[in-house]
């Protein structure tokens, strides 16, 4: 029923996105400026469950604002932050990218956590020729022309730690569990795609409700099927409760790893690093990587947030992204959100993580992939780490490699992905 009620508000939203398109003229006339400066959108969830890691995307979003402006603004200009919640409701993600682009006006939206969220505002974007750079981890098997993806895809998260947790961990029976929604979903077929690659199999494949509490049921579940790894796709508060459960019914990390693509610090510091201690994840950027701009950036983070903030890869994304969006108006010497997408294609940035640069064919972001394995103290020692950033794969589960699909600045092609280009 859950289930149900959410499909049926996400077609709200589209219904609702094409009767805003009667209202805006279909050339975007945004030009995100109020008098000298330039208005951009914050949207992210700063109530409901999913506030515990979307405040952080927020927080991280401003600070890249007033740097920005203290060096001098984008084009001369000021930028003036327009800031939304979207409550953790795909529906009111939708509702509020539709005001921000037709009432406010801005010149674009740095927004969006979860694969729900950014499925629900894409029409919004497309029909009002707006821009979103999104900074989150995603799912793939999308090529939108009004987006800018800097979050890891697939190829950057799964297609390295399977094969390391299979061989490292000497796994080969995996719990496949995740939130009900399209980024467990499709991360889980990218998972299943990798284990039939290299001899392994899931015993089981279950989703439960996002800010689903009750998880006993699931986790003697999981006592009874005794698999060699949990392939962990839970997203929001229910990783407090996942964790919390899994510890309480006596299950360890040395017996059944918790493998996730999904907690990360924040999360970490949720639960209690006593919970998380032990588990794995897999994500391009940990607090612990030790480049100077890294820990230039993490001490700025503590300094303005406090000594418990910490940083985390959906935060260092937001952050970047934003100087990728001066780099992109300089680059253009426009606001216009199309000129604007074509001059972020290509560009580079040394972000904490180390370099990152938008892919100039489809648009999500070349990133280092790592993995992490939980500490005493809620850090994540890097256990593995890729030495460069490596290509977005987009539908990499859907035969990118075999020349099926290919995202390029077009559109879906059927070009053939060519090896050399990986590296």
């Amino acid at each position: 029923m859950k289930r149900r009620v959410f499909v049926q508000n996400l077609a709200v939203s589209a219904a609702l996105t094409a009767m805003a398109g009667c209202v805006r003229s279909a050339t975007s006339s945004t030009s995100g400026a109020t008098g000298s400066d330039i208005k951009v959108g914050i949207l992210f969830s700063l109530t409901g469950g999913l506030e515990i890691v979307e405040k952080s995307m927020h927080d991280a979003t401003l600070m890249a604002i007033e740097e920005i402006n203290q060096a001098g603004g984008v084009l001369g200009r000021k930028l003036t932050p327009v800031i939304e919640d979207g409550a953790s409701d795909p529906r009111i993600f939708a509702e509020k990218a539709r005001k921000l682009l037709i009432s406010d006006k801005v010149a674009t939206v740095f927004g969006c956590y979860t694969g729900a969220s950014v499925k629900a505002v894409l029409p919004v974007f497309t029909q009002q020729r707006g821009l979103l750079y999104y900074p989150t981890y995603a799912q793939g098997n999308e090529c939108p022309s009004h987006a800018i993806y800097t979050g890891a895809v697939p190829n950057q998260q799964v297609s390295n730690f399977i094969p390391w947790i299979m061989k490292n961990l000497h796994a080969k029976r995996f719990f496949l569990v995740g939130s009900n929604y399209v980024f467990p979903r499709e991360m889980a077929k990218v998972a299943k795609i990798m284990l039939k690659q290299n001899g392994g199999e899931f015993v089981a494949d279950e989703y439960l409700p996002l800010n689903h509490t009750e998880w006993g049921p699931l986790v003697s579940k999981i006592k009874q099927l005794k698999p060699d790894a949990i392939f962990s796709n839970v997203v929001g508060t229910s990783t407090v409760a996942f964790y919390r459960e899994f510890k309480n019914q006596g299950l360890k990390p040395e017996d059944i790893p918790i493998c996730s693509t999904v907690t990360s610090e924040v999360e970490t510091q949720a639960i209690g690093s006593e919970f998380v201690e032990g588990h794995y994840s897999s994500f391009p950027y940990f607090q612990s990587v030790s480049t100077p701009v890294n820990k230039d950036w993490v001490a700025k983070v503590k300094q303005k947030f406090g000594n418990n903030a910490v940083t985390h890869h959906a935060m260092e994304c937001s952050y970047w992204q934003v100087h990728i969006f001066k780099q992109a108006a300089e680059k253009a010497q426009s606001l216009e959100p199309e000129k604007m997408r074509t001059a972020s294609l290509g560009l580079e940035y040394e972000a904490p993580g180390g370099l990152v640069k938008i892919d100039p064919d489809n648009g999500n972001a070349w990133l280092t992939p790592r993995i992490g394995q939980c500490q005493a103290d809620g850090q994540y020692k890097i256990v593995d780490e890729g030495k460069a950033p490596i290509k977005p794969l987009p539908y990499v589960a859907y035969g990118e490699t075999t020349g099926n699909l290919y995202c390029t600045a077009k559109g879906l092609d059927t070009a053939k992905f060519k090896p050399q280009e990986q590296s």
